[in-house]
């Protein structure tokens, strides 16, 4: 009987081992190939993986659409069955569309001042107020790049004028705003039909990082790039807000010591990714045009009649003012 008993004891422990093991497992959801040279959403998650670890905390990495899309990924990060998602920015703007802030076209010079007006300013306490009652959090905006540029089958681009007569492809509503800004036409694609849709002159170009036309097999189609840094191209890392709530002081330490480490690593490819993928992309055969400063100041006159697609004009506003204050 005592032994019984005791052999009970010791069955029952252990499926408590197991439960506590089980909930303090963190799945982290990928949102791209493990591939740490051209993904700076891999580099931010793997990073955080592993200072995890080695805070003695168990993770697992989710290969991307493993289980589920976007939207899918979303769905359970709010439900609290998915402690960590790398996601798109536009994910978490249908949540509470204050984030989309971060999209506007010429606001933030570079990765560098956008993390400065990031940490000089409540923007993110304010986005995360709205994205919490819905039970996620963004716990940081992860770059894939340092810097969206104009790419296109037809000629270089100089100005918006030279836009006139093409149809460049629109990742959606916000970005057709702004090309209706600059004075040229869009249309909106997905990724997976864009190739298709650049060799039948469907669309005759895209705003994206330098490094992308490599990761879709575009660089024979494409034939210009010009190096316009319209927007960061920005990812995030959200958490559901019931399991970040729940976690112990000590492993809410281990965990947001974390994201800063991941987030230090993410943006030390970031500073190497543009460089690269712009040598790559002249080897490649694709002539690359630098923006002069008149240029520059023709774009982003334009593109301020797009923000209040993005935003109210006093939420707007808040980035604005955030944003030059920290210049």
């Amino acid at each position: 009987m005592k032994h019984s008993l005791k052999a009970g004891l010791v069955a029952a422990a252990a499926v408590v081992a197991l439960a506590a093991g089980a909930r303090a497992e963190v799945k982290i959801a990928l949102d791209s190939p493990p591939d740490a040279k051209r993904s700076g959403s891999y580099v931010f998650a793997h990073a955080l993986a592993e200072h995890l670890k080695a805070g003695g905390m168990a993770v697992r990495e989710l290969p991307v659409n493993s289980i589920g899309g976007e939207a899918e990924r979303l769905d359970q990060a709010s439900q609290g069955l998915l402690e960590v998602n790398m996601a798109d920015l536009a994910r978490a703007g249908q949540v509470d569309k204050l984030i989309f802030g971060f999209y506007a076209p010429y606001l933030f010079d570079s990765i560098d001042h956008l993390d400065k007006t990031v940490a000089n300013s409540d923007l993110m306490q304010r986005i995360n107020a709205g994205l919490a009652k819905k039970g996620i959090r963004v716990i940081a905006l992860v770059p894939v790049g340092g810097a969206t540029g104009i790419f296109n089958t037809k000629k270089p681009i100089t100005t918006p004028e030279d836009m006139k007569d093409m149809r460049i492809r629109a990742l959606d509503q916000n970005q057709m705003a702004l090309f209706k800004a600059w004075g040229t036409n869009g249309v909106v694609i997905t990724m997976p039909e864009v190739a298709n849709a650049l060799q039948t002159g469907i669309a005759d170009g895209y705003i994206n990082p330098p490094f992308v036309p490599f990761l879709f097999g575009h660089t024979a189609i494409l034939k210009h790039y010009t190096d316009a840094r319209v927007s960061m191209p920005l990812r995030i890392s959200m958490v559901s807000e019931e399991w970040y709530k729940k976690l112990s002081d000590k492993d809410r330490k281990t965990f947001d010591g974390a994201v800063v480490k991941a987030t230090a690593a993410n943006r030390a490819w970031v500073k190497d990714s543009d460089a690269t993928a712009l040598a790559q992309l002249d080897k490649a055969g694709i002539k690359i045009t630098k923006l002069t400063p008149e240029g520059r100041a023709k774009f982003q006159a334009l593109s301020k009649a797009a923000y209040t697609a993005l935003l109210s004009q006093e939420q707007i506003q808040l980035f604005i003012e955030a944003a030059n204050k920290n210049r």
